[in-house]
């Protein structure tokens, strides 16, 4: 990210940017961004390798199979189909790379198993002639055929599709069937999910998912959702399995699977959850839609120890797996921070404001805007038309323009913006006493 951002203690930063704290009170163009892009890495039998690559729900919908290997509806795209269930726009990275299968006319487009699925046919055309032989040269996948190039009199006429690479240099031979062979895939290394991070730093997202039950592995994650949120002042939240970070960045997702208590297959589902859920809007008591048998059996006592504990958890109601509680990892409660911090609806509030102003900052003001009264009023206007639109939409409430100041800062280039909010949640508790007389 080329702009600072992140928390800040005194004003002393070098960078160009918004910097901002979050705190609780103590007690006794300015548009409002979408959400729904999320980002995970996961193992596949095909697709690039070794970088991100984006896929928005209406491709996904048309075309996992070029892009995935598979039709929408096979096993593999399962973590797939479940982020997308919520997510609208999901940046993969595909952790295992492999070899390439190939055959004496091609080799194919990507690394892995799924490579094994491809054959080649070629017959002669109904214009072939001695003279002049000519060839219908099909690529199949399964039993169906997803390219057919016709009237082609060499191997270097050929064009690469979605599939295969060809071998422009070979010599087309009649064959009813030629299938890829060799294609692996390899196993997935640690060093694959720093790679995978390293690249995630440039994008911007809503919520990243931690596909991985190992200890390191999550640690890792949550410390860069820490240093992105708190030091380069990217607001996303991070979901992982059982690993309590105590932080409102980071979801901990607790339950496993019915036949496998250890499996994070829920990661990818919650993580579309998290990115697609709206800034005025919480998960609780949302019903799971997915494909998996969770294991939610828990004990009232589990799951009120599981809230305590920071625990993104769902529960059986009247037979139907729903969200116990839209929370964070969060719970080392202080002064400056309260409780509210471990609600995610706050949390995208909050968010939403950071990534909105920072955005709003970097393209209108930064190196244009003179920081006299004329330029402050100015900022000040459009963070006040910002909020506006937060409370029409009932994500905070009871905000006037005077909850928000706009001082010059301790250097000619600097702003300083205080800026007071209340953020509504949706209600989770009823308390009622009836009296009977």
């Amino acid at each position: 990210m080329a702009l600072g951002g992140g928390n800040f203690l005194v004003q002393n930063k070098v960078l160009p940017g918004a910097y901002m704290n979050f705190v609780s009170v103590a007690q006794a163009s300015a548009t409002l961004s979408d959400r729904g892009t999320a980002t995970i890495p996961l193992e596949m039998d095909w697709g690039p390798d070794g970088k991100i690559f984006t896929v928005e729900l209406a491709d996904f919908l048309k075309n996992s199979q070029k892009i995935f290997g598979y039709a929408y509806t096979a096993d593999a795209l399962k973590p797939m189909r479940e982020i997308f269930l919520h997510a609208k726009t999901v940046h993969f990275f595909r952790l295992n790379g492999g070899k390439k299968a190939s055959c004496v006319f091609a080799s194919a487009k990507y690394p892995g198993v799924r490579g094994n699925a491809i054959r080649i046919t070629v017959e002669a055309n109904e214009n072939t002639n001695e003279d002049n032989p000519l060839f219908d040269v099909g690529t199949w996948l399964d039993t169906t055929q997803v390219v057919l190039q016709q009237g082609i009199f060499s191997a270097a006429q050929l064009k690469d599709n979605d599939y295969v690479d060809w071998n422009t240099s070979g010599t087309l031979a009649l064959t009813a069937s030629t299938p890829l062979t060799g294609g692996e895939n390899t196993e997935t290394t640690d060093a694959a999910y720093q790679t995978y991070l390293d690249q995630a730093e440039a994008y911007t997202y809503n919520a990243m998912g931690c596909p991985s039950a190992k200890a390191v592995i999550t640690k890792l994650f949550a410390a860069f959702c820490k240093r992105m949120r708190d030091e380069v002042g990217k607001k996303f939240q991070l979901v992982c399995f059982r690993h309590d970070a105590d932080h409102e960045g980071v979801i901990n997702v607790r339950n496993g699977l019915a036949d496998d208590t250890e499996n994070p297959a829920l990661i990818p589902w919650v993580t579309g959850v998290a990115a697609g859920t709206a800034v005025n809007k919480s998960a609780t008591n949302m019903a799971y839609d997915g494909e998996y048998d969770v294991d939610a059996s828990y004990t009232q006592t589990q799951l009120e120890n599981g809230i305590r504990e920071g625990a993104f958890m769902l529960h059986m109601v009247d037979g139907k797996t729903v969200v116990l509680e839209d929370i964070n990892s969060f719970i080392s409660v202080t002064d400056e921070k309260s409780a509210d911090f471990s609600s995610n609806q706050t949390i995208r509030v909050l968010d939403q404001i950071a990534n909105d102003i920072a955005v709003l900052f970097a393209k209108k003001y930064i190196g244009k805007v003179p920081n006299d009264e004329a330029g402050r009023i100015s900022l000040w206007s459009d963070i006040v038309k910002h909020h506006t639109e937060l409370q029409t939409i009932r994500a905070i409430e009871n905000f006037s323009g005077e909850d928000i100041t706009v001082a010059k800062g301790d250097t000619k280039k600097a702003v300083v913006v205080t800026d007071y909010i209340t953020p509504v949640n949706a209600m989770s508790q009823l308390y009622m006493t009836v009296y009977v007389e």
